[in-house]
């Protein structure tokens, strides 16, 4: 027997829905029709967000539960009402990615099994030049919701004091976006230098609450990450709804809601209503375009005071200017004075890191962090939250999972040492 699909009538278009009774959510019950009806009802402000832009197709074929894989290039098998772009990325690929146009195209790409939306920031008319500057505040863990508001409304106040107004959601998952419009006249690496001058800032002001810093074993309180203005990075969108287990939404709010605004309360059964009671809270966002000219002064005044460019991504290659890409932990120390003893020649940490896991899904590293407490229960009784380093590492096609550990607090002699990996998956052997 056939598999069932439902046909729905959008935008004068009929897009099918296969397997629509899957469960895409199983702790609420909510299905892939169930996600497609809720892109449906918030059609005006999802495309606000992502209408026009190239997307990463980030798709959950198994649900939110399962592990996503990223499909760059668009699908052979497509509508032709489907447009698509050619993107260059820094590895000197290229690849023609989907760009939606209307709910049709929403629904089309939700029924791919996309639960988020993540587009470019850059229009399909100028690939080259965003028109949107990303402020991302990535709390590190045990951080609570009010220091990530304070970070918010500071990160706001930057932003006005630089002639930019922000548009502030939250993530869907721990943190809080704010984004702002600027005019498409500066290239990709112009928006990121000018987004670390504003995360800079941001840390100057609030040095207690948020970090620049991109080592997370560097880290403290909220990061405000600048990289997420890099090429070839995307974050979700306005209304997303995001892969947690409530199937919470990434919500536009006034500034006015933010201090007593909590992530919990915007999911996919109460967004609907609020957009229908509200409208689209973040509709003005396009008619707010505004120069990135003053933090690309404060860059340049940065600069001269000696701040060093700050690290990219990996998979960038060294830019000019650029800080050594080498985790603290692992630098070698200064060279050595002529009255000094002489290097022993191995890197010294700074930091006190192990490793414990590289698996293929989160579930199987978390699973070899568990054994690993068994065997260490009182150094593990020591670590903090931010001492637990679980890194989502992005490959060329899927997510692998890394966990590391800082035992910083734990006394030097009842460390223990790096072991085994509990699991050892090598993402490069096999593709990633």
């Amino acid at each position: 027997m056939p598999d069932r699909k439902e046909i729905l009538e959008v935008a004068g278009r009929s897009v099918p829905v296969s397997h629509p009774d899957k469960v895409y959510f199983p702790q609420t019950g909510h299905t892939k029709l169930d996600l497609v009806r809720y892109y449906l009802s918030v059609a005006g402000g999802a495309l606000r967000g992502a209408a026009g832009r190239p997307m990463v197709l980030k798709r959950y074929v198994n649900g939110a539960e399962g592990e996503p894989f990223f499909q760059k290039r668009a699908p052979s098998s497509r509508p032709d009402w489907i447009e698509t772009v050619e993107l260059s990325f820094p590895s000197g690929r290229t690849a023609e990615e989907v760009v939606v146009q209307d709910a049709a195209g929403l629904a089309w790409v939700v029924n791919l099994g996309c639960i988020d939306l993540n587009p470019h920031p850059v229009r399909a008319e100028d690939l080259d030049h965003p028109d949107e500057l990303r402020v991302d505040l990535d709390p590190v863990p045990g951080v609570d919701w009010a220091q990530i508001i304070r970070v918010a409304l500071v990160a706001r106040e930057v932003l006005a004091d630089f002639g930019l107004t922000g548009w502030p959601k939250t993530s869907g998952s721990r943190g809080m976006h704010v984004y702002a419009r600027i005019e498409p006249r500066w290239t990709f690496s112009e928006v990121r230098r000018a987004a670390v001058a504003l995360a800079r800032e941001v840390e100057r002001r609030a040095p207690q609450d948020a970090t620049s810093r991109w080592w997370k074993e560097e880290r403290h309180g909220v990061f405000v990450d600048y990289n997420q203005n890099a090429k070839d990075r995307t974050i979700a969108s306005a209304y997303s709804v995001r892969p947690t287990p409530d199937a919470r939404v990434s919500t536009p709010l006034t500034w006015d809601e933010v201090p007593d605004c909590r992530p919990e309360v915007f999911t996919i059964d109460t967004v609907p209503e609020r957009f229908a009671l509200q409208g689209d809270v973040g509709a003005g966002i396009d008619a707010a375009a505004g120069s990135l000219g003053p933090l690309l002064e404060l860059a340049a005044r940065d600069e001269a005071a000696g701040l060093p460019d700050a690290p990219w991504p990996p998979h960038f290659v060294k830019q000019e200017g650029e800080q050594p890409r080498v985790q603290p932990s692992k630098r070698r120390p200064p060279a050595a004075s002529p009255a000094a003893p002489p290097p022993a020649g191995r890197r010294r940490s700074s930091m006190p890191l192990i490793e414990v896991a590289r698996a293929a899904t989160r579930a199987e590293a978390m699973a070899g962090l568990d054994r690993w407490k068994q065997r260490h229960p009182e150094a593990w009784s020591r670590l903090e939250p931010a001492d637990v380093l679980v890194d989502s590492m992005r490959g060329r096609s899927s997510t692998w999972t890394r966990i590391r550990l800082n035992l910083r607090n734990v006394a030097e002699d009842e460390r223990p040492p790096q072991e085994p990996l509990e699991v050892d998956y090598d993402p490069w052997a096999r593709g990633g």
